[in-house]
């Protein structure tokens, strides 16, 4: 066997389960793992294809009568706000994101918890522990950070001291910036964070010169990832590779 076979990816298939996101699917999902050398050049090639990260490893659906998972980038550099994520960038002009390690904190998970026990009560992640976080923050081979959001100190773009209004795990790319997973406040209805973290997420790419953000997978029909659609123009990948999608 040359080295070339033995260093090759080795896929698996989920068993089927109960769709999160449209009632009445079965879901599965192919999967490898993302360790050592090669796990940073692999996890960008295979978010190109469509695949998304947790923790050390890389899923997509496979699906077996679903092609509703469809995943969407946002074109950095010709990215319009709508007037709605124009006013979420107004209510949070006092509001800095920085870049920070993958070091869990106990401020940290408070926030994961409100955040959970507020929108996702019964969701995948309801039971999760601190050491369940600290794992999904902490165990990854590739370039993470945490991006905190806090109320800006001062002027500029130098880090807040005020509470912690949003986190969100984020992956660095080769073409992009990943949302790999978010939360936030869920007390400050008005701020409209969720649709801030992206927003700002949309302008840290477009500093560093990076022309993607990806934000998963969008599902036609599901209330819960409808939202992606909105941010606009946006790739959306098909059997015939990305398609550009204006509205």
């Amino acid at each position: 066997m040359s080295r070339e076979a033995r260093d090759a990816p080795q896929f698996y298939l989920t068993a089927p389960s109960a769709c999160p996101y449209l009632p009445g699917q079965q879901e599965r999902k192919i999967f490898t793992h993302l360790v050592g050398k090669r796990a940073a050049p692999l996890n960008d090639l295979l978010t190109q294809t469509g695949f998304r990260r947790s923790q050390t490893i890389a899923y997509r659906p496979a699906c077996e009568s679903c092609r509703a998972c469809v995943s969407v980038r946002v074109l950095v550099d010709d990215f319009r706000p709508s007037e709605s994520q124009r006013r979420a960038r107004r209510a949070n002009a006092d509001v800095v994101g920085a870049f920070v390690a993958p070091k869990p904190t106990n401020e940290h998970y408070v926030l994961f918890r409100s955040y959970l026990d507020a929108r996702h009560p019964e969701g995948g992640m309801a039971d999760m522990s601190s050491l369940d976080f600290a794992m999904m923050v902490e165990d990854t081979h590739i370039d993470t950070v945490l991006t905190e959001y806090r109320v800006r100190s001062g002027t500029g773009d130098q880090p807040g001291l005020g509470p912690l209004l949003a986190v969100c795990l984020t992956d660095r790319l080769a073409d992009g910036l990943s949302l790999v997973y978010s939360f936030y406040d869920p007390d400050v209805a008005r701020r409209s964070l969720g649709s801030f973290v992206i927003l700002d997420h949309i302008e840290k790419a477009r500093r560093l010169g990076l022309p993607h953000v990806y934000l998963g997978y969008w599902v036609e029909g599901s209330k819960k990832m409808g939202y992606k659609a909105g941010y606009l123009p946006q790739e959306r990948l098909g059997l015939h590779g990305w398609a550009r999608v204006e509205r």
